[in-house]
């Protein structure tokens, strides 16, 4: 690792996530090329991937499949309580008033 000379490399990456990141990286002062030898430098000195890969697979709304299908769950039950008749409000200051409502009722 003594060696201070360069060797070139060429990598393809999606356009998107790279316009995405490069303003990340330039915020905290890095090329890609300081990434790309960060990354290779810890894999050189951990033996192993600087980050953990996981076959979990996000749909396209950036959750797991569990977590969608609960969220979905969730809004299946209240679309169902509003359709069978739960009190609804047309807005935040409305609920509280009738939280407070409750309050002093009890």
């Amino acid at each position: 690792m003594a060696n201070t000379r360069s060797s070139g490399m060429h990598i393809r990456v999606n356009p998107e996530i790279k316009a995405n990141v490069e303003p990340i990286l330039a915020a905290i002062g890095l090329s890609f090329s300081d990434v790309f030898n960060l990354t290779l430098n810890q894999i050189y000195l951990k033996r192993k991937l600087p980050f953990e890969l996981s076959s979990t697979q996000f749909t396209e709304n950036g959750y797991t499949t569990e977590f969608e299908a609960k969220i979905l769950a969730d809004a299946e039950e209240c679309y169902t309580s509003i359709i069978n008749g739960a009190k609804t409000y047309k807005n935040a200051a409305e609920l509280r008033a009738a939280l407070d409502a409750e309050e002093s009722d009890e």
